[in-house]
């Protein structure tokens, strides 16, 4: 056996941002430090099998139209443990061979995004087989992934959150006059997004009440739980959030400023973020002068610390003329080496390689279960 920590690199999955978790693999395969780690791919492909994948960076990444996927039998399936051992097992079905023991893994980084990835239940996968993960815990992820409850909690904390309501799906389907008729207090334009997704996608700006009900039916194609929140004018602040070492409050960079200066996008969509990326820059640090710069970090830590997250996020503010807002979490953030959230640490003087050194060890630190 190595002397090295075995990680276990998990990515693909079942939502829709499934390209974007292979991309995000992609940069860490590439970064990651195998003088230190022992590397094991295990790609989750579409529907649900677990696979041992290509430790090949090339593979994964996002180079062309068509987006990179974890596709079922293309490796032997992968099975977790569920005691204390550790020990992950591959099988080729079929094949008639007996299951290969690939031997203990020491910490999972689950580089997944949104639902059945990044919302809880992947992690309350890892408790149950005792294996330690990086990032956030079953509660802070799913209720960072849920944009309705993440503003409940968040509000609930005393934290500024813009005005929103929520279509439901028993709503939609008994009384959609009446959820309709609700958006309409927000006034126009307004943002429909699915309840439980990322990476923009399914999101639809809505200038008039009448293709209000078509965006709704666009983000139900995604989540059947749809939020309608009120346009927000101001500036699109990020800002990343890093656990701290030996019980330290949270980390925070300084803001950086979604800049999209390709005017083709109305906002900054899914289609900006990972394919049209000379339309979008980040300026580092935005200049918003230091009282904001020191209320953007100091919000960023308490939203960190409302949801009880752990490991990683990047939050998103508005800066208005009347104060900062918070707009969202995101517990399992884009994390290509040109995604916001390592640029800004790199930025900050913590280099990619660096970054995925300080998550990996963070996580070896916490033991599972309650905590």
């Amino acid at each position: 056996m190595s002397e090295r920590t075995r990680v276990a690199i998990l990515f693909g999955g079942r939502s829709d941002e499934h390209p974007v978790s292979c991309a995000t693999a992609a940069g860490v395969l590439a970064a990651i430090d195998r003088d230190r780690y022992e590397v094991v791919p295990i790609g989750i492909a579409r529907t649900g099998e677990w696979i041992l994948a290509a430790d090949d960076p090339a593979r994964w990444q996002i180079t062309g139209p068509t987006p990179p996927q974890v596709e079922a039998g293309d490796g032997d399936q992968v099975l977790l443990p569920m005691d204390s051992s550790g020990d992950v097992v591959s099988y080729g079905p079929g094949s008639g061979s007996a299951p290969a023991l690939l031997g203990q893994v020491d910490v999972v980084l689950p580089l997944l995004h949104g639902p059945f990835g990044e919302d809880g239940t992947l992690q309350g996968m890892l408790e149950l087989a005792g294996l330690p993960y990086a990032g956030s815990g079953v509660l802070a992820s799913a209720v960072g992934m849920d944009k309705h409850y993440m503003k409940i909690v968040l509000a609930g904390a005393g934290l500024p959150v813009g005005p929103y309501t929520v279509i439901t799906d028993r709503a939609w389907r008994t009384s959609r006059e009446d959820a309709l008729a609700a958006v309409d207090a927000l006034g126009w334009p307004v943002f429909v997004k699915p309840c439980r997704a990322g990476s923009s996608i399914g999101i639809s700006k809505v200038d008039r009440p009448e293709d209000l009900a078509a965006a709704v039916e666009a983000a139900r194609e995604h989540d059947p739980k749809v939020i309608v929140e009120a346009a927000i004018v101001g500036r699109e602040i990020e800002c990343a959030v890093l656990e701290g070492r030996d019980d330290a409050p949270p980390r925070t960079t300084l803001p950086g400023e979604i800049l999209v200066t390709d005017t083709g996008h109305g906002f900054y969509d899914y289609q900006a973020k990972y394919f049209d990326a000379d339309g979008v820059t980040l300026a580092w640090p935005a200049e918003v002068g230091e009282a904001t710069t020191a209320e953007v970090r100091a919000l960023a830590a308490q939203t960190f610390d409302a949801l009880g997250c752990e490991g990683l996020a990047r939050v998103d503010f508005f800066v208005t003329a009347s104060g900062v807002v918070v707009n969202e979490i995101n517990t399992m953030p884009g994390f290509t080496p040109f995604s916001m959230y390592p640029m800004m640490w790199e930025r900050s003087g913590l280099a990619y390689r660096d970054l995925i050194t300080e998550l990996i060890e963070l996580a070896r630190q916490r033991r599972t279960g309650l905590r």
